[in-house]
């Protein structure tokens, strides 16, 4: 799956992307509204990762739900 698939299916994919960072909230979630870059902000803020660190988890994901 690529970002633009993540993008188009935004409400699906928000779920999953809920169940790996819990501690994001719906709101948050519907601002990043499928943007990759707005999500690796919210979870390098939300978990005190690095970018980095939040760009490689970001990867994982999109990987573990391809």
């Amino acid at each position: 799956m690529n970002w633009d698939q993540v993008k188009g299916e935004w409400k699906i994919m928000k779920g999953k992307a809920q169940e790996r960072w819990g501690e994001l909230t719906d709101d948050e979630l519907d601002q990043a509204a499928g943007e990759r870059e707005q999500l690796e902000g919210l979870v390098q803020k939300r978990y005190g990762k690095t970018k980095e660190a939040a760009k490689e988890e970001v990867d994982s994901w999109l990987s573990d739900v391809s």
